[in-house]
């Protein structure tokens, strides 16, 4: 039991510190060849969002709105894969426990 105790304890560290580093993390995705580009935190919080003037159309708001949410799940997908890189090791593989950051 006591044994038991010291993984779980020592897992626990673990995944502070992959949670760490996930906060502290900048991603970012693009759409359009770069005319839009989204930088998110590891934790999926969206930072920022730079768009090139030549991706600002008046006559056309809908292009610009697809591309910001291109970028936006591109960056996305970054995080998604840093945490699988970041918490796979910890958790060996047990995604999915209900947990916050899992």
């Amino acid at each position: 039991m006591q044994q038991m105790l010291k993984q779980a304890q020592k897992m626990q560290q673990q995944i502070a510190a992959a949670q760490a580093e996930l906060a502290e993390a900048e991603l970012t995705g693009t759409a359009g060849g770069g005319l839009v580009t989204v930088t998110m935190a590891g934790t999926g919080e969206v930072r920022s969002i730079k768009i090139d003037p030549k991706a600002v159309d008046p006559e056309d708001v809908e292009t610009l709105e697809d591309l910001v949410v291109a970028a936006v799940h591109n960056a996305s997908e970054a995080v998604r894969e840093l945490t699988e890189r970041k918490m796979g090791p910890v958790t060996g593989g047990m995604g999915g426990l209900g947990l916050p950051g899992f």
